[in-house]
């Protein structure tokens, strides 16, 4: 089963505003399990950069000068995420700015029914509970001391741990291996109980005169030839 774990970065909250994509970041999941392979893209959004968004990502306008316009990254970006699921963390967010650039392009949108929602799924697991990125990091103590700003490779791989852990799948067959190691403590401890002192087995006098009657019936025993 093959997932693609994404998150983007923007110059705003609102593409329908103008606001466009500086940064793509995906990691590709195998039945849940990181397969080493990622897509990290970043992209010239062809505006200025405003300073509330600097400030979540530190990306300028200077420094995406120099890197591809979303419409000669789209293709590459497409191929990477094939037909598979999409693992995004408030997915409606970075599908609206993917398809509004699509759409500029005059391409398919990317189906929502493909994204599995990270945020609904904690919701769903944690009622009550805050469901930010920064939040369930925390709960499954997963390291954020390298996130001094968002970046979407870097948030895409911390929700791929996340995601890992709202599904169980971080430890695949833990349960099974930890129900191994409880059968294999259990043999262990019946190897090293104290053996039961052995009992006598050796015939009464009743029963050895019965035994040697019966023998004294056989007609040319083979012992005796």
């Amino acid at each position: 089963m093959r997932e693609i774990v994404l998150d983007t970065e923007t110059t705003g909250l609102d593409p329908k505003s103008g606001d466009r994509l500086v940064e793509i970041g995906c990691v590709e999941l195998d039945n849940h399990l990181p397969t080493g392979r990622t897509y990290h893209q970043y992209v010239n959004p062809e505006r200025d950069m405003p300073d509330e968004a600097f400030r979540v990502h530190g990306l300028s306008e200077a420094f995406l000068a120099k890197y591809p316009v979303f419409a000669d990254i789209a293709e590459p970006f497409l191929e990477f995420i094939g037909d598979a699921h999409l693992v995004i963390h408030n997915a409606s967010f970075d599908l609206g700015f993917i398809n509004a650039e699509l759409k500029r392009l005059g391409r398919a949108p990317v189906e929502p029914r493909r994204a599995i929602d990270t945020v609904q799924v904690a919701r769903g697991k944690y009622p009550g509970a805050q469901a930010s990125l920064d939040a369930l990091c925390r709960r499954f103590e997963i390291d954020l001391s390298v996130r001094t700003k968002h970046g979407a490779l870097l948030d895409a791989e911390l929700l791929a741990d996340v995601y890992l852990e709202l599904v169980g799948g971080r430890q695949p067959g833990f349960e099974l291996a930890s129900q191994q190691r409880q059968s294999n403590n259990k043999k262990s401890d019946r190897n090293t109980k104290p053996a039961r002192p052995p009992r006598p087995h050796a015939p009464s006098q009743a029963e050895s005169a019965a035994h040697q009657a019966l023998i004294e019936k056989i007609t040319d025993p083979i012992w005796r030839a």
